[in-house]
């Protein structure tokens, strides 16, 4: 079965940095486009990052551009989030998924961005 497990969240400084992963299973995790999402507490889930399957191809949205860098270790089934120049409104719970996306989810990752 589909599993991503989701690690490296935590309360961190406005301006640090934290550097997520997320270990997926149940698939030939090679083969899919990998992304990262977020929900902020009250907001609906969104698409922050992803990369293509051979780490080539990567997309970002306008907020976290330049912030943050997705990348991936297909000898490991993990894909990963370094996050820089961390602000509030990254505050979230930070998820992984497919494209095209599981119905699954991972228990989530939560990043806390305050001083």
């Amino acid at each position: 079965q589909v599993q991503f497990v989701e690690s490296g969240g935590g309360l961190v400084q406005p301006g640090g940095s934290l550097r997520l992963s997320c270990v997926a299973s149940g698939f030939t995790f090679s083969s899919y486009v990998m992304t990262w999402y977020r929900q902020a507490p009250g907001k609906e889930r969104e698409l922050v990052a992803g990369i293509a399957s051979a780490g080539a191809i990567t997309t970002y949205a306008d907020s976290v551009k330049g912030r943050f860098t997705i990348s991936r270790d297909n000898a490991k089934n993990t894909v990963y989030l370094q996050m820089n120049s961390l602000n509030s409104e990254d505050t979230a719970v930070y998820y992984c998924n497919a494209v095209p996306r599981f119905g699954v989810w991972g228990q989530g990752t939560l990043v806390t961005v305050s001083s």
